[in-house]
């Protein structure tokens, strides 16, 4: 993974995927959390429900180029706290800039 590039690493199904958040991404869970504003978006991620976590590590996973497991996210063997870990550090790493 390429922390520079706001990489990060999660293990999905046993095998560890990358998820970053891009631009794509960051305006795929605005949209899907119904915030349309990055305030707004951060008392969204303050509160998460588990569905909205499967939906922002979706399209955290499509923004580091995994979208064939983001479309099978509810399939896959995947540790909520790893999941939240992955979110919050790929969201410091995206942020940072």
């Amino acid at each position: 993974m390429n922390g520079a590039r706001g990489e990060t690493a999660l293990t999905v199904g046993g095998r560890p995927r990358r998820v970053c958040l891009t631009l794509g991404a960051l305006a795929e869970i605005e949209s899907a959390l119904g915030c349309r504003t990055m305030a707004e978006l951060e008392l969204r991620m303050r509160a998460l429900s588990a569905a909205g976590l499967m939906t922002v590590i979706a399209a955290l996973l499509r923004g580091g180029g995994e979208a064939e497991v983001a479309g099978r996210i509810g399939e896959l063997d995947l540790a909520p706290g790893d999941a939240a870990r992955a979110v919050a550090e790929a969201f410091r790493l995206g942020l940072a800039g």
